[in-house]
Formats: C-alpha cells, structure tokens, sequence
C-alpha cells in the first residue's frame, strides 16, 4: 500500500469520525456558510496578478516537518500582501498536521481566496469547507472515480465553492465535468513523491482550454514560474519553497518580484 492509498483509507474512517461529532445542521450554522466566496478562477485570470497560490504547509509525509513555528495569521497575511492570487491551507492533521482552525484563521485575517487542500472524498467534507470559510476545494482525480468528481464537483458548485481538480497523467482529464473550474497538474507523483516539472509541459495542451490550468509542486525558483507562463498556465501552486525558509512571507514577496 503506497502512501495516498493509506492517507484515502485513514480519511474515510476520519470523516466517519467527524460526522459523528458535528452534524451538518451545525455546519450549516456556521457563520461563514452564507457568504459569498472569492474567486480564484478569476484572479488567476486577471493578467495583473502573480498567479501564484501560496501555501501554508507545516509537515508533509515525505518530508517530515517543513515549518511548525510560524502561525497561520502571520505566513497568510505576509503572502496576501507579497501579492499571492490565492491561498492553499492544508486542514489534514493525521498526515500533514494541518487542521480546519488553521484555514478559519487564514480566512479571517485575509481577503483573498483560500483553497482547502485536504483529500475529499465525501459531501461532508464540503460542507465543512463552507463552514470553515474556504472559497476552493480540491478534488484529487487519482482518489475518485469519474461519478464521484462528478457528485461532488456538483455538490461543491450548489454551495458556491470552485473546484480545483488535480491530475498526473493525461488519463486522469476522463474524470473532467462541467463543474471543474480549475486542472491542476502536479508535478509530484503522489504514489512515489518524485517530482517533474515536465509533467505540466507535457500535459498543457491536453487540457481543454475552457479551464483555468495551474501547475503544482515543485516550483522552486522564479525560472520556473517563467517557463511555466511561457507554456501557457495561468496559476503556480507553491507551498514548500516558502515554508521551508525562515520567513516565508519575505521569500514569497521576493519570489514574487522576481517572476514580474
């Protein structure tokens, strides 16, 4: 068993969980669940902005902890004012020790979007992404099936969120729908953690054009950022490359400045 298949196993059992402890109804109450959300689909559209979707991440699997002393408020804010298009808030504890409070307070001290990077596999969860704040869920192609990117891509549109759905190989766009506003390509293989950017150069032009297309994961130097833009995507997912420094919203705001 590689290790996403035993973070899919570990989440139905947490999400078994969690509906035990919080019904719907109460999520349903929440304050955040009848707001309107921000569009990232629309930000990244925008040619004045970065592109860049900057992450907070504390821990990863294959790397151990990547940054566990900086708060939630603190990256976030830095990013947004660096001149980040989006945010990315990791909300899986067991795995990455990220959790939903960290995404609440991302939401409350920023006003721009904020992508929930968890692995759904369940209405639940978004209607705890609503509760919660996020603007953006994220629909891993290589952990569904083609009915359930459907069902709930579906589902997450009739509660205004936009869905970012995230491939590795060309087989995976089968699952695309017609509630998909975003195709991530992630350069990491999430079965083996290796990392190439030609994944994205050689997936661009399979992807149809009616989606906003992002690559993710190992985007380390603005070279990078260049090469990607001039393939064609509009939105860069970055996560490790500022977490791993010592101030990660000065690293952002430099990368930033260096890919204008």
């Amino acid at each position: 068993m590689n290790i996403l298949d035993k973070i899919m196993a570990y989440k139905k059992i947490e999400v078994s969980e969690r509906k035990l402890r919080t019904s719907t109804r109460a999520l349903e109450k929440s304050s955040f669940f009848g707001r309107t959300g921000y569009s990232l689909k629309t930000a990244l559209r925008e040619g004045n902005q970065s592109g860049i979707i900057a992450e907070f991440k504390r821990h990863s699997p294959s790397k151990g902890d990547i940054n566990i002393t900086h708060s939630v408020e603190e990256v976030t804010t830095g990013y947004a004012k660096a001149g980040a298009s989006g945010l990315s808030v990791l909300t899986d504890f067991n795995f990455f020790k990220g959790r939903s409070e960290d995404l609440i307070a991302a939401r409350n001290a920023n006003n721009i979007p904020v992508l929930r990077k968890d692995f759904i596999l369940d209405e639940y969860q978004l209607l705890e992404a609503k509760a919660i704040g996020a603007d953006v869920i994220l629909l891993i192609a290589e952990c569904l099936s083609k009915p359930q990117v459907a069902q709930l891509s579906a589902f997450a549109k009739s509660l205004g969120l936009e869905v970012l759905m995230e491939i590795h190989s060309e087989k995976e766009l089968s699952k695309l729908t017609q509630h998909i506003d975003i195709v991530g390509v992630n350069n990491r293989d999430l079965t083996t953690f290796t990392v190439d950017l030609q994944t994205s150069v050689q997936l661009f032009n399979r992807i149809p054009d009616d989606f906003v297309k992002i690559s993710e994961s190992g985007i380390n130097d603005p070279a990078s950022i260049k090469m990607l833009k001039k393939v064609g995507f509009q939105g860069f997912l970055i996560g490790e490359a500022f977490m791993k420094t010592g101030n990660p919203a000065d690293a952002c705001d430099k990368f930033v400045q260096l890919t204008i």
